[in-house]
């Protein structure tokens, strides 16, 4: 696999992509955006217009399933690296976790058939994609939609109190760590699905994990009742090691 110098990355306005190009930029790779104003994601023909520099593409912004094949297809004519960021979601709780790479996707919402679309659209575009699985992700900077920080913190604005079940075993993983993790992948040319999931290990209760995040950000505000309302062990297991959550955390501290 040739040196990775010159990145595409979508989704630059989101959560986790900005932590995956922070990490890119500081190991000399240069990051290119996906600009929107510029390339409309649903005309083919705005793959002509990227830069012929380009010798990878990290595929992290919501978009349409024919948008993730064509990117696939357009790395795999050049021989360069391709990841696609899919999500835990694809499975349901019915059947339970833990979840492992070759298990059957049983997303029953939404969000996760449409992931589960994404991901067949790119392996068939491309056998030369890589497509990773991620959970919940975990920032005190960065703001957006999957990040459990930011989530708590709106429960308890709004409901006055944060409930956190017991019976649920979370796939999650702090964002630098997530990034790190992809760049890696990256650099490496992986091919294939795995998955990425800093519980996998010392699998903690959802409860356990808003406790050590509020001993750690000092959440002192934070009224947190645990409860049994939600049962699933989502963990991604079979997947690339993470620094587990116990190296960042007290669990129920």
């Amino acid at each position: 696999m040739a040196e990775l110098r010159r990145l595409l990355v979508t989704g630059l306005n989101g959560t986790l992509a900005p932590h995956l190009a922070a990490a890119a930029r500081a190991a000399g790779i240069d990051v290119v955006a996906w600009d929107r104003s510029r390339l409309d994601p649903e005309d083919p023909a705005s793959l002509a217009q990227l830069d012929a520099g380009i010798d990878g593409i990290a595929h992290l912004a919501m978009g349409s399933a024919a948008w993730a094949a064509r990117l696939a297809a357009w790395a795999a004519e050049r021989g360069l690296p391709y990841l696609f960021t899919s999500t835990v979601m694809v499975f349901d709780h019915a059947p339970d976790g833990p979840h492992g790479v070759a298990d059957a996707r049983t997303a029953r919402d939404d969000y996760g058939r449409y992931k589960i679309e994404c991901e067949d659209a790119v392996r068939a575009a491309s056998a030369g994609a890589g497509i990773v699985r991620i959970g919940w992700q975990i920032d005190a900077v960065r703001p957006g939609n999957n990040n459990m920080l930011k989530t708590l913190d709106e429960w308890q604005r709004e409901r006055g109190v944060i409930g956190a079940s017991r019976l649920w075993r979370p796939a999650c993983s702090f964002m630098d760590d997530t990034a790190a993790a992809l760049l890696a992948l990256l650099r490496e040319g992986f091919v294939g699905t795995t998955h990425l999931d800093s519980n996998a290990e010392p699998g903690w209760s959802f409860d356990a994990i808003v406790r050590g995040l509020q001993q750690r950000y000092e959440r002192d505000e934070w009224r947190i009742e645990a409860n049994d309302d939600y049962r699933h062990d989502q963990r991604l297991v079979g997947g690339r090691p993470m620094p587990a959550l116990s190296e960042r955390l007290d669990a129920g501290a």
